[in-house]
């Protein structure tokens, strides 16, 4: 379900350089993420410990997007009469009508599309916002309200309760500043501003202990009536006509073989993943029919194990976990191929329609079975070590990062006095680090003074001349790096020379002799970062806290020509001062405290480009040299 992106606009984030002030009073740091919930499986909370139940769903950006408090309540009813059932989400949002989530599978499922998605049951503390009934939403380009992350929901929440004058997201990889003296979100990197808004709504639903033991599908009352909705009835239909035909075949194939409950287990037509689904016809060679989803697996097989060719059952991945691998063993020789779009969008088949070919094809007399979508191509075949060369060009093979030391020969005033210009008379309009107009005082007076800077000081930076408080710069300034630069808030122009907050490790860079899609006339330049756990210092977002280094070490390539070359320098400058990579969360798992990319993207996908990090992209040279001059990293600095 299309409920929009997750702050309103896609941005890279900046954690743990500040170009606003970054508040962690005890308790704000994503709270409550409770026992999470892979799909496949239901979460449950401690024994005898109340916790709030968030129903989420997983969106196209990698987000865990909360379902309303109301359909939550629906979901938790359906769970308690029958753990292995749908829930039909039509019945409680006329919004939701095309979406049923699969309790057994852990999926929702688009009925007129096709689309599935993951879902998950995460818990929170009783006394967080949705607990209370609480919402935080953004205005959308369509004037409408769009609710926040639930993690980012009670991270606002707790910021606001503690009356802090404004909030930076950072910390939670977002480059968002919330101000809630004028209700707004400002992105930091292209200063667009959104409105923003708290309401009450009803509370999330509380849980405590075990889940009753599931029951058998349909879900309906407690004299066992199955619900009579549309949708319900669609459902039931779909499945009542898919057993006759499987159990009609059965008795026309294999009339010894012994009889099993056709009763179909829940809604989702595709379970998890993004495998798909062969249909074979049997005049040409071929893998067939192609469908997302996790099995259409066999439901019997005949003594000595042997699976049943054709007898596919629509079950759930949790209960046929092999069934991908078994049943492409199934399909007989002679198959067409009809390619079926799948999740990420490829292929020129509809899933919707590829599920409903081939419960045609099943009626038909013809077999289903599952294969599985291409895999990425992350890395290149071996190469021998007499084969790595170095890169022409560029000096050495290795590069490695040390603890940060800190100047101290420079103050904080020094560093903001040696870039601005004082301002008598600044004009009638806002400092858009505190909101406050520059006429006034700072918005951080009371919060930071220092002897020498007045609240009302306003100065103008002298390359980009755009004008804040002075007592403004120095709070964003001490909550940064604090490596002697100064970056605009407002166009990103950087005085000085900007370092990051990149743990301590390793950058290798060599040549290998393959090539990458687009670049056949070339060989590839394979980067190699590794970057040991740690202790975070005191410019990261917990300073003496463990962060942890996943997927290290880390591949990467680039095209070995002209441009692939500059690049690999830029990166080397960006390496030494610390700018590839942060600690912060991770937008693709969502833990905290972990090391991260920092705005500098990378392509970690060598012979394919299913994830979008991989080749062939022709602008990808282009758009990473903006991003590194953005960061202050330009071909000026190679010359120095």
């Amino acid at each position: 379900r299309g409920f929009g992106g997750a702050l309103g606009e896609p941005c890279i984030p900046v954690p743990g350089h500040g170009t606003g002030l970054s508040r962690h009073p005890p308790g704000m740091a994503r709270q409550g993420s409770g026992a999470m919930l892979a799909s496949g499986g239901l979460g449950f909370p401690p024994q005898n410990l109340a916790r709030v139940v968030v129903w989420e769903w997983l969106n196209e950006h990698g987000r865990w997007r909360p379902y309303s408090a109301a359909v939550c309540h629906h979901i938790e009813n359906v769970l308690k009469e029958d753990a292995r059932g749908s829930v039909v989400l039509g019945q409680v949002d006329v919004q939701l009508a095309p979406y049923v989530i699969d309790l057994q599978s852990m999926h929702q499922f688009r009925q007129d599309t096709g689309t599935m998605r993951p879902v998950r049951r995460n818990f929170y503390d009783p006394s967080s916002a949705p607990g209370k009934g609480i919402v935080w939403e953004w205005e959308n380009d369509n004037s409408s309200w769009t609710p926040y992350d639930m993690d980012i929901c009670i991270t606002i929440q707790n910021a606001y309760e503690k009356q802090h004058p404004w909030l930076d997201l950072s910390s939670l990889g977002f480059c968002y500043l919330i101000y809630f003296s004028s209700m707004s979100q400002m992105n930091r990197q292209t200063q667009r501003k959104r409105r923003l808004r708290r309401r009450m709504d009803l509370a999330y639903p509380l849980t405590m202990g075990s889940i009753p033991k599931s029951q058998s599908w349909p879900v309906g009352t407690s004299t066992g009536t199955p619900c009579s909705c549309p949708q319900c009835l669609l459902v039931n239909s779909t499945r009542a006509a898919s057993n006759a035909i499987l159990a009609s075949q059965r008795r026309k194939l294999y009339p010894g073989a012994v009889r099993q409950s056709s009763t179909f287990a829940g809604a989702a037509l595709w379970p998890a993943g993004t495998g798909t689904a062969a249909v074979a016809s049997g005049t040409t060679k071929g893998e067939g029919l192609r469908v997302p989803g996790g099995a259409f697996s066999p439901s019997q097989s005949v003594p000595g194990g042997v699976p049943l060719p054709g007898l596919n059952n629509l079950n759930r991945p949790g209960t046929q976990r092999g069934a991908g691998l078994s049943a492409r063993a199934t399909v007989p020789p002679g198959v067409p191929a009809l390619p079926v779009k799948n999740l990420n969008g490829t292929g020129p088949v509809h899933p919707a329609l590829a599920g409903m070919t081939g419960i045609l094809m099943c009626a038909a007399g013809l077999p289903v079975c599952l294969t599985r979508a291409p895999k990425p191509i992350l890395h290149p075949p071996p190469v021998s070590k007499s084969d790595i060369k170095p890169v022409p060009g560029v000096n050495g093979i290795c590069r490695k990062t040390k603890k940060k030391h800190l100047k101290k020969s420079k103050t904080p005033e020094d560093v903001v006095r040696r870039y601005i210009q004082k301002v008598k008379n600044p004009p009638d309009e806002d400092c858009t680090i505190c909101m406050e107009r520059l006429v006034t005082s700072s918005g951080y007076e009371g919060v930071l003074s220092h002897r020498g800077i007045k609240p009302e000081l306003v100065g103008k930076l002298g390359k980009c001349g755009h004008m804040y408080h002075l007592l403004c710069l120095l709070a964003m300034y001490n909550n940064g790096n604090k490596d002697g630069s100064l970056q605009c808030p407002t166009c990103k122009a950087i005085y000085g020379e900007k370092t990051g907050t990149q743990p301590p490790g390793k950058m290798e860079f060599h040549l290998i002799p393959h090539s990458l899609p687009g670049y056949t006339d070339s060989k590839t330049i394979r980067i190699v970062y590794d970057i040991p756990t740690g202790i975070q210092g005191p410019e990261h977002p917990n300073p003496g806290k463990k962060f942890t280094a996943r997927g290290f070490p880390r591949h990467c390539y680039l095209p070995d020509n002209e441009k692939g070359r500059k690049v690999l320098k830029l990166l080397i400058v960006a390496w030494d001062r610390r700018l590839i990579f942060t600690i912060g969360t991770s937008n693709t798992t969502g833990e905290s405290d972990t090391v991260v990319w920092n705005e500098i993207h990378h392509k970690t996908e060598f012979g394919s480009n299913l994830t979008g990090h991989g080749y062939p992209d022709p602008n990808y040279l282009d758009n990473v040299l903006a991003e590194l001059l953005a960061q202050g990293v330009s071909e000026a600095t190679l010359k120095d």
